[in-house]
Protein backbone atom coordinates (compact mmCIF):
# COMPACT_ATOMS: atom_id res chain seq x y z
CA UNK A 1 0.00 0.00 0.00
CA UNK A 2 2.86 2.36 0.81
CA UNK A 3 4.35 1.73 -2.64
CA UNK A 4 0.99 2.39 -4.31
CA UNK A 5 0.60 5.66 -2.41
CA UNK A 6 4.13 6.73 -3.34
CA UNK A 7 3.49 6.05 -7.04
CA UNK A 8 0.19 7.93 -6.93
CA UNK A 9 1.81 10.91 -5.20
CA UNK A 10 4.70 10.98 -7.69
CA UNK A 11 2.33 10.77 -10.67
CA UNK A 12 0.12 13.57 -9.35
CA UNK A 13 3.15 15.84 -8.80
CA UNK A 14 4.48 14.98 -12.24
CA UNK A 15 1.18 15.73 -13.96
CA UNK A 16 0.73 19.01 -12.11
CA UNK A 17 4.28 20.17 -12.79
CA UNK A 18 4.32 19.30 -16.51
CA UNK A 19 0.76 20.35 -17.35
CA UNK A 20 0.88 23.65 -15.46
CA UNK A 21 2.96 25.49 -18.13
CA UNK A 22 0.27 24.59 -20.68
CA UNK A 23 -2.32 26.61 -18.77
CA UNK A 24 -0.36 29.60 -17.48
CA UNK A 25 2.23 32.06 -18.79
CA UNK A 26 4.22 34.59 -16.79
CA UNK A 27 5.26 38.13 -17.75
CA UNK A 28 8.83 36.91 -18.21
CA UNK A 29 7.56 34.36 -20.74
CA UNK A 30 5.87 37.05 -22.82
CA UNK A 31 8.96 39.25 -22.51
CA UNK A 32 11.13 36.39 -23.80
CA UNK A 33 8.78 35.75 -26.70
CA UNK A 34 8.75 39.48 -27.53
CA UNK A 35 12.55 39.78 -27.56
CA UNK A 36 12.97 36.66 -29.69
CA UNK A 37 10.27 37.86 -32.09
CA UNK A 38 12.04 41.21 -32.48
CA UNK A 39 15.32 39.47 -33.37
CA UNK A 40 13.47 37.25 -35.86
CA UNK A 41 11.82 40.35 -37.35
CA UNK A 42 15.24 41.98 -37.77
CA UNK A 43 16.51 38.86 -39.53
CA UNK A 44 13.49 38.94 -41.84
CA UNK A 45 14.17 42.61 -42.60
CA UNK A 46 17.78 41.77 -43.48
CA UNK A 47 16.54 39.05 -45.81
CA UNK A 48 14.18 41.48 -47.55
CA UNK A 49 17.20 43.72 -48.19
CA UNK A 50 18.99 40.72 -49.70
CA UNK A 51 15.97 39.87 -51.85
CA UNK A 52 15.70 43.45 -53.06
CA UNK A 53 19.39 44.11 -53.78
CA UNK A 54 20.65 40.59 -54.44
CA UNK A 55 23.47 38.61 -52.86
CA UNK A 56 25.77 41.57 -53.41
CA UNK A 57 24.71 42.81 -49.93
CA UNK A 58 26.48 39.76 -48.52
CA UNK A 59 30.21 39.19 -48.80
CA UNK A 60 29.62 36.16 -51.05
CA UNK A 61 31.27 36.52 -54.45
CA UNK A 62 32.10 34.37 -57.46
CA UNK A 63 35.09 32.68 -55.77
CA UNK A 64 33.54 32.21 -52.32
CA UNK A 65 29.96 31.33 -53.12
CA UNK A 66 29.12 29.63 -49.82
CA UNK A 67 29.62 31.17 -46.41
CA UNK A 68 27.51 31.84 -43.35
CA UNK A 69 24.28 30.35 -44.70
CA UNK A 70 25.69 26.97 -45.71
CA UNK A 71 27.66 26.83 -42.45
CA UNK A 72 24.37 27.32 -40.59
CA UNK A 73 22.72 24.70 -42.78
CA UNK A 74 25.29 22.07 -41.81
CA UNK A 75 25.25 23.21 -38.15
CA UNK A 76 21.47 23.00 -37.69
CA UNK A 77 21.18 19.70 -39.53
CA UNK A 78 23.94 18.50 -37.21
CA UNK A 79 22.31 19.45 -33.91
CA UNK A 80 19.08 17.85 -35.14
CA UNK A 81 20.79 14.54 -34.31
CA UNK A 82 20.30 15.42 -30.64
CA UNK A 83 16.77 14.15 -30.84
CA UNK A 84 15.69 11.17 -32.79
CA UNK A 85 19.11 9.56 -33.08
CA UNK A 86 20.11 9.92 -29.42
CA UNK A 87 16.59 9.13 -28.24
CA UNK A 88 16.35 6.07 -30.48
CA UNK A 89 19.79 4.77 -29.50
CA UNK A 90 18.95 5.14 -25.81
CA UNK A 91 15.61 3.39 -26.36
CA UNK A 92 17.29 0.51 -28.19
CA UNK A 93 19.87 0.18 -25.40
CA UNK A 94 17.03 0.27 -22.81
CA UNK A 95 18.66 3.17 -20.94
CA UNK A 96 15.72 3.95 -18.68
CA UNK A 97 17.33 7.08 -17.25
CA UNK A 98 16.61 8.84 -20.56
CA UNK A 99 12.82 8.97 -19.99
CA UNK A 100 12.54 12.60 -18.79
CA UNK A 101 14.77 14.04 -21.56
CA UNK A 102 13.73 12.25 -24.74
CA UNK A 103 10.97 14.70 -25.64
CA UNK A 104 13.29 17.68 -25.30
CA UNK A 105 15.72 15.90 -27.59
CA UNK A 106 12.98 15.26 -30.12
CA UNK A 107 11.94 18.94 -29.96
CA UNK A 108 15.47 19.90 -30.98
CA UNK A 109 15.41 17.53 -33.95
CA UNK A 110 12.23 18.83 -35.53
CA UNK A 111 12.92 22.52 -34.93
CA UNK A 112 16.58 22.33 -36.01
CA UNK A 113 15.58 20.57 -39.23
CA UNK A 114 12.99 23.26 -39.96
CA UNK A 115 15.53 26.07 -39.48
CA UNK A 116 18.36 24.22 -41.22
CA UNK A 117 16.26 23.44 -44.29
CA UNK A 118 15.64 27.19 -44.77
CA UNK A 119 19.33 28.04 -45.04
CA UNK A 120 19.95 26.78 -48.61
CA UNK A 121 16.85 28.72 -49.72
CA UNK A 122 18.22 31.88 -48.11
CA UNK A 123 21.55 31.21 -49.81
CA UNK A 124 19.87 31.31 -53.24
CA UNK A 125 19.85 34.61 -55.04
CA UNK A 126 16.60 33.57 -56.71
CA UNK A 127 14.70 31.42 -54.17
CA UNK A 128 11.69 31.37 -56.52
CA UNK A 129 13.67 29.01 -58.71
CA UNK A 130 13.98 26.30 -56.07
CA UNK A 131 10.97 24.59 -57.64
CA UNK A 132 13.13 23.95 -60.71
CA UNK A 133 15.46 21.91 -58.53
CA UNK A 134 12.54 19.72 -57.42
CA UNK A 135 11.05 19.38 -60.89
CA UNK A 136 14.22 19.10 -62.96
CA UNK A 137 16.91 18.12 -60.45
CA UNK A 138 19.38 15.47 -61.61
CA UNK A 139 19.54 12.25 -59.62
CA UNK A 140 23.34 12.37 -59.92
CA UNK A 141 23.52 15.69 -58.03
CA UNK A 142 24.30 15.63 -54.26
CA UNK A 143 21.92 18.59 -53.74
CA UNK A 144 19.05 16.39 -54.95
CA UNK A 145 20.13 13.73 -52.48
CA UNK A 146 20.04 16.39 -49.74
CA UNK A 147 16.44 17.33 -50.53
CA UNK A 148 15.30 13.71 -50.43
CA UNK A 149 17.25 12.87 -47.26
CA UNK A 150 16.19 15.94 -45.26
CA UNK A 151 12.53 15.63 -46.29
CA UNK A 152 12.54 11.97 -45.26
CA UNK A 153 14.27 12.72 -41.96
CA UNK A 154 11.91 15.59 -41.10
CA UNK A 155 8.85 13.43 -41.85
CA UNK A 156 10.17 10.55 -39.75
CA UNK A 157 11.18 12.88 -36.91
CA UNK A 158 7.73 14.50 -36.73
CA UNK A 159 6.13 11.06 -36.53
CA UNK A 160 8.66 9.93 -33.93
CA UNK A 161 7.92 13.06 -31.85
CA UNK A 162 4.15 12.71 -32.23
CA UNK A 163 3.65 9.05 -31.30
CA UNK A 164 4.73 9.33 -27.62
CA UNK A 165 2.70 12.55 -27.36
CA UNK A 166 -0.63 10.80 -27.95
CA UNK A 167 -1.15 9.59 -24.32
CA UNK A 168 -0.06 12.99 -22.99
CA UNK A 169 -2.44 14.80 -25.33
CA UNK A 170 -5.20 12.57 -23.95
CA UNK A 171 -4.13 13.45 -20.40
CA UNK A 172 -4.22 17.15 -21.26
CA UNK A 173 -7.63 16.62 -22.87
CA UNK A 174 -8.98 15.07 -19.68
CA UNK A 175 -7.23 17.30 -17.12
CA UNK A 176 -6.93 20.85 -18.47
CA UNK A 177 -9.47 21.30 -21.27
CA UNK A 178 -11.43 23.71 -19.08
CA UNK A 179 -8.33 25.77 -18.26
CA UNK A 180 -7.11 26.46 -21.78
CA UNK A 181 -8.49 28.22 -24.84
CA UNK A 182 -11.11 26.43 -26.96
CA UNK A 183 -8.58 26.16 -29.81
CA UNK A 184 -6.02 24.45 -27.60
CA UNK A 185 -8.69 22.15 -26.12
CA UNK A 186 -9.78 21.19 -29.66
CA UNK A 187 -6.13 20.54 -30.52
CA UNK A 188 -5.76 18.09 -27.61
CA UNK A 189 -9.03 16.32 -28.44
CA UNK A 190 -8.11 15.98 -32.10
CA UNK A 191 -4.54 14.80 -31.74
CA UNK A 192 -5.14 12.44 -28.82
CA UNK A 193 -6.91 10.24 -31.41
CA UNK A 194 -9.48 9.00 -28.90
CA UNK A 195 -6.80 7.54 -26.62
CA UNK A 196 -8.22 5.74 -23.58
CA UNK A 197 -5.17 3.75 -22.53
CA UNK A 198 -6.65 0.34 -23.34
CA UNK A 199 -4.26 -2.64 -23.60
CA UNK A 200 -4.73 -2.84 -27.38
CA UNK A 201 -3.99 0.88 -27.79
CA UNK A 202 -0.85 0.56 -25.67
CA UNK A 203 0.29 -2.45 -27.66
CA UNK A 204 -0.25 -0.65 -30.97
CA UNK A 205 1.56 2.46 -29.70
CA UNK A 206 4.59 0.49 -28.53
CA UNK A 207 4.69 -1.38 -31.84
CA UNK A 208 4.56 1.86 -33.84
CA UNK A 209 7.24 3.46 -31.66
CA UNK A 210 9.44 0.38 -32.04
CA UNK A 211 9.15 0.48 -35.83
CA UNK A 212 9.97 4.20 -35.97
CA UNK A 213 12.83 3.72 -33.52
CA UNK A 214 14.46 1.15 -35.79
CA UNK A 215 13.84 3.21 -38.93
CA UNK A 216 15.02 6.55 -37.60
CA UNK A 217 18.56 5.46 -36.69
CA UNK A 218 19.69 4.58 -40.25
CA UNK A 219 17.75 7.57 -41.62
CA UNK A 220 19.51 9.96 -39.22
CA UNK A 221 22.94 8.54 -40.00
CA UNK A 222 22.28 8.65 -43.74
CA UNK A 223 21.09 12.28 -43.62
CA UNK A 224 24.31 13.75 -42.29
CA UNK A 225 26.33 11.42 -44.46
CA UNK A 226 24.46 12.77 -47.49
CA UNK A 227 24.95 16.34 -46.26
CA UNK A 228 28.69 15.68 -46.13
CA UNK A 229 28.68 14.41 -49.71
CA UNK A 230 27.78 17.84 -51.05
CA UNK A 231 31.37 18.66 -50.02
CA UNK A 232 33.05 15.27 -50.23
CA UNK A 233 31.97 14.58 -53.82
CA UNK A 234 33.98 17.56 -55.09
CA UNK A 235 37.67 17.67 -56.02
CA UNK A 236 38.49 20.62 -53.75
CA UNK A 237 41.34 20.26 -51.31
CA UNK A 238 39.99 20.00 -47.77
CA UNK A 239 36.68 18.58 -48.96
CA UNK A 240 37.82 15.68 -51.13
CA UNK A 241 37.83 13.06 -48.37
CA UNK A 242 36.01 9.75 -47.84
CA UNK A 243 36.13 10.50 -44.09
CA UNK A 244 33.66 13.37 -44.39
CA UNK A 245 30.61 11.16 -43.88
CA UNK A 246 31.89 9.67 -40.61
CA UNK A 247 33.30 13.04 -39.56
CA UNK A 248 29.99 14.81 -40.08
CA UNK A 249 27.91 12.15 -38.31
CA UNK A 250 30.23 12.16 -35.27
CA UNK A 251 30.26 15.97 -35.21
CA UNK A 252 26.48 16.06 -35.51
CA UNK A 253 26.00 13.79 -32.51
CA UNK A 254 28.65 15.74 -30.57
CA UNK A 255 27.01 19.13 -31.14
CA UNK A 256 23.55 17.60 -30.72
CA UNK A 257 24.34 16.31 -27.23
CA UNK A 258 25.69 19.74 -26.28
CA UNK A 259 22.53 21.46 -27.57
CA UNK A 260 20.36 19.00 -25.63
CA UNK A 261 22.27 19.69 -22.39
CA UNK A 262 21.72 23.44 -22.79
CA UNK A 263 18.00 23.04 -23.56
CA UNK A 264 17.59 20.69 -20.57
CA UNK A 265 19.17 23.28 -18.32
CA UNK A 266 16.97 26.12 -19.58
CA UNK A 267 13.69 24.18 -19.32
CA UNK A 268 14.67 22.69 -15.97
CA UNK A 269 15.18 26.18 -14.55
CA UNK A 270 12.22 27.77 -16.30
CA UNK A 271 9.65 25.15 -15.23
CA UNK A 272 11.16 23.85 -11.95
CA UNK A 273 11.75 20.31 -13.21
CA UNK A 274 14.61 19.54 -10.80
CA UNK A 275 12.80 16.49 -9.37
CA UNK A 276 12.66 14.84 -12.80
CA UNK A 277 15.76 16.19 -14.56
CA UNK A 278 18.53 15.55 -12.07
CA UNK A 279 22.28 15.84 -12.02
CA UNK A 280 22.40 12.23 -13.20
CA UNK A 281 20.96 13.21 -16.58
CA UNK A 282 23.53 15.95 -17.06
CA UNK A 283 26.41 13.69 -16.02
CA UNK A 284 25.36 10.79 -18.26
CA UNK A 285 24.99 13.08 -21.27
CA UNK A 286 28.31 14.69 -20.37
CA UNK A 287 29.98 11.28 -20.48
CA UNK A 288 28.56 10.76 -23.97
CA UNK A 289 29.78 14.21 -25.00
CA UNK A 290 33.26 13.52 -23.61
CA UNK A 291 33.42 10.24 -25.52
CA UNK A 292 32.62 12.07 -28.75
CA UNK A 293 35.22 14.74 -27.98
CA UNK A 294 37.81 11.96 -28.04
CA UNK A 295 36.35 10.58 -31.29
CA UNK A 296 36.42 14.03 -32.89
CA UNK A 297 40.01 14.57 -31.78
CA UNK A 298 40.98 11.22 -33.29
CA UNK A 299 39.36 12.10 -36.62
CA UNK A 300 41.13 15.47 -36.69
CA UNK A 301 44.51 13.88 -36.05
CA UNK A 302 43.82 11.21 -38.66
CA UNK A 303 42.84 13.76 -41.30
CA UNK A 304 45.58 16.31 -40.75
CA UNK A 305 48.46 13.88 -40.21
CA UNK A 306 47.76 12.05 -43.47
CA UNK A 307 47.24 15.30 -45.42
CA UNK A 308 50.26 16.97 -43.82
CA UNK A 309 52.55 14.00 -44.44
CA UNK A 310 51.80 13.94 -48.16
CA UNK A 311 51.22 17.70 -48.78
CA UNK A 312 49.62 16.79 -52.07
CA UNK A 313 48.36 19.55 -54.38
CA UNK A 314 46.96 22.50 -52.45
CA UNK A 315 47.11 20.69 -49.08
CA UNK A 316 49.93 22.94 -47.83
CA UNK A 317 47.83 26.07 -48.35
CA UNK A 318 44.73 24.41 -46.85
CA UNK A 319 46.61 23.44 -43.68
CA UNK A 320 48.49 26.74 -43.38
CA UNK A 321 45.30 28.79 -43.44
CA UNK A 322 43.89 26.64 -40.63
CA UNK A 323 46.94 26.45 -38.37
CA UNK A 324 48.58 29.87 -38.86
CA UNK A 325 46.54 31.81 -41.42
CA UNK A 326 43.28 33.74 -41.50
CA UNK A 327 41.19 30.81 -40.25
CA UNK A 328 43.55 29.89 -37.41
CA UNK A 329 41.52 31.63 -34.64
CA UNK A 330 38.48 29.58 -35.59
CA UNK A 331 40.40 26.32 -35.82
CA UNK A 332 42.29 26.68 -32.54
CA UNK A 333 39.15 27.69 -30.66
CA UNK A 334 37.50 24.60 -32.10
CA UNK A 335 40.44 22.33 -31.23
CA UNK A 336 41.14 23.63 -27.73
CA UNK A 337 37.84 25.17 -26.68
CA UNK A 338 35.66 22.62 -28.44
CA UNK A 339 37.47 19.36 -27.71
CA UNK A 340 40.23 19.64 -25.09
CA UNK A 341 38.63 21.93 -22.50
CA UNK A 342 35.17 20.23 -22.51
CA UNK A 343 36.84 16.82 -22.11
CA UNK A 344 38.94 18.08 -19.19
CA UNK A 345 35.89 19.65 -17.50
CA UNK A 346 33.98 16.37 -17.72
CA UNK A 347 36.81 14.00 -16.83
CA UNK A 348 37.88 15.98 -13.73
CA UNK A 349 35.46 15.12 -10.86
CA UNK A 350 35.41 18.54 -9.17
CA UNK A 351 34.47 20.36 -12.38
CA UNK A 352 31.91 17.73 -13.39
CA UNK A 353 29.09 19.78 -11.90
CA UNK A 354 25.96 21.06 -13.61
CA UNK A 355 27.47 24.56 -14.18
CA UNK A 356 30.68 22.95 -15.44
CA UNK A 357 28.80 20.67 -17.82
CA UNK A 358 26.74 23.62 -19.12
CA UNK A 359 29.95 25.57 -19.75
CA UNK A 360 31.44 22.59 -21.60
CA UNK A 361 28.29 22.22 -23.70
CA UNK A 362 28.30 25.92 -24.55
CA UNK A 363 31.92 25.69 -25.72
CA UNK A 364 31.07 22.67 -27.87
CA UNK A 365 28.12 24.39 -29.57
CA UNK A 366 30.19 27.50 -30.42
CA UNK A 367 33.17 25.42 -31.54
CA UNK A 368 31.09 23.16 -33.75
CA UNK A 369 29.57 26.19 -35.48
CA UNK A 370 33.10 27.47 -36.07
CA UNK A 371 34.12 24.08 -37.46
CA UNK A 372 31.29 24.23 -40.00
CA UNK A 373 32.37 27.77 -40.90
CA UNK A 374 36.03 27.03 -41.55
CA UNK A 375 35.20 23.84 -43.43
CA UNK A 376 32.93 25.74 -45.83
CA UNK A 377 35.01 28.91 -46.21
CA UNK A 378 38.39 27.18 -46.00
CA UNK A 379 37.55 24.81 -48.82
CA UNK A 380 36.51 27.67 -51.09
CA UNK A 381 39.52 29.87 -50.18
CA UNK A 382 41.96 27.17 -51.26
CA UNK A 383 43.00 28.15 -54.83
CA UNK A 384 42.39 25.68 -57.63
CA UNK A 385 44.31 27.88 -60.08
CA UNK A 386 47.39 30.15 -59.64
CA UNK A 387 45.64 33.17 -58.18
CA UNK A 388 45.60 34.94 -54.85
CA UNK A 389 43.12 33.42 -52.39
CA UNK A 390 39.89 35.33 -51.88
CA UNK A 391 38.90 36.63 -48.47
CA UNK A 392 35.47 36.43 -46.89
CA UNK A 393 33.82 37.83 -43.80
CA UNK A 394 30.03 37.92 -43.34
CA UNK A 395 28.24 41.22 -43.85
CA UNK A 396 25.68 42.72 -41.46
CA UNK A 397 22.94 41.06 -43.54
CA UNK A 398 24.43 37.61 -42.95
CA UNK A 399 24.98 38.23 -39.24
CA UNK A 400 21.42 39.50 -38.92
CA UNK A 401 19.97 36.44 -40.65
CA UNK A 402 22.12 34.21 -38.44
CA UNK A 403 20.77 35.97 -35.33
CA UNK A 404 17.25 35.57 -36.69
CA UNK A 405 17.84 31.86 -37.29
CA UNK A 406 18.98 31.21 -33.71
CA UNK A 407 16.19 33.39 -32.33
CA UNK A 408 13.68 31.54 -34.51
CA UNK A 409 14.97 28.23 -33.20
CA UNK A 410 14.53 29.43 -29.61
CA UNK A 411 11.16 31.05 -30.35
CA UNK A 412 9.62 27.91 -31.85
CA UNK A 413 10.70 25.84 -28.84
CA UNK A 414 9.48 28.56 -26.44
CA UNK A 415 6.03 28.48 -28.05
CA UNK A 416 6.01 24.68 -28.38
CA UNK A 417 6.51 24.12 -24.65
CA UNK A 418 3.23 25.97 -24.05
CA UNK A 419 1.41 23.47 -26.26
CA UNK A 420 3.31 20.19 -25.86
CA UNK A 421 4.27 18.66 -22.47
CA UNK A 422 8.06 18.92 -22.14
CA UNK A 423 8.32 15.55 -20.40
CA UNK A 424 6.69 12.29 -21.51
CA UNK A 425 4.42 11.99 -18.46
CA UNK A 426 3.17 8.50 -19.15
CA UNK A 427 6.64 7.06 -19.79
CA UNK A 428 8.18 8.63 -16.68
CA UNK A 429 5.21 7.52 -14.54
CA UNK A 430 5.40 3.95 -15.89
CA UNK A 431 9.12 3.79 -15.22
CA UNK A 432 8.70 5.11 -11.66
CA UNK A 433 5.96 2.58 -11.01
CA UNK A 434 8.20 -0.20 -12.32
CA UNK A 435 11.08 0.90 -10.08
CA UNK A 436 8.81 1.29 -7.05
CA UNK A 437 7.29 -2.19 -7.41
CA UNK A 438 8.44 -4.50 -4.59
CA UNK A 439 10.93 -7.16 -5.64
CA UNK A 440 9.79 -10.66 -4.67
CA UNK A 441 12.03 -12.07 -1.97
CA UNK A 442 13.05 -15.68 -1.35
CA UNK A 443 10.49 -18.01 0.15
CA UNK A 444 11.45 -18.83 3.73
CA UNK A 445 8.80 -21.45 4.50
CA UNK A 446 9.16 -25.21 4.00
CA UNK A 447 9.69 -26.30 0.42
CA UNK A 448 6.98 -28.32 -1.28
CA UNK A 449 7.59 -32.00 -1.87
CA UNK A 450 8.27 -31.47 -5.61
CA UNK A 451 11.60 -29.74 -5.03
CA UNK A 452 13.21 -26.52 -3.85
CA UNK A 453 11.45 -23.18 -4.49
CA UNK A 454 13.61 -20.69 -6.43
CA UNK A 455 13.72 -16.96 -5.52
CA UNK A 456 11.34 -16.13 -8.41
CA UNK A 457 8.74 -18.71 -7.50
CA UNK A 458 9.69 -21.61 -9.78
CA UNK A 459 10.90 -25.07 -8.81
CA UNK A 460 14.28 -26.67 -9.25
CA UNK A 461 14.05 -30.31 -10.13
Amino acid sequence: MESTGSVRSFTERLEARVLNPLTTASKSYYLTVGILALVVAWGIYAYTVQLRDGLYVTDLRDRITWGMYISLFVFFIGISHAGTLISAILRVSKAEWRMPITRMAEFITVVALMIGALMPLIDLGRPDRVLNLILYGRWQAPITWDIIAITTYLTGSVIYLYLPLIPDFALARDRISGSVSPVKALFYRTFSLGWQGTPSQKKNLHTAMGIMMLLIIPIAVSVHTVVSWIFGMTLREGWNSPLFGVFFVAGAIYSGIAALIILMFVLRKAYSLEEYITKKHFVYLAYMMAAFSVIMAYFNILEFVTAGYKLEGEAEFALDQLFTGSLAPYYWFYAIGGMVIPAVIIFVPWTRTIPGIIAAAGLVVIAMWMERYFIVVGGLRTPTMPYEPANYFPSWVEWSIMAGAFAGFALIITIAVKILPVIAIWEVAEQYEKEAAPIPGPVTGPAPAGGLVSPVGGQNA
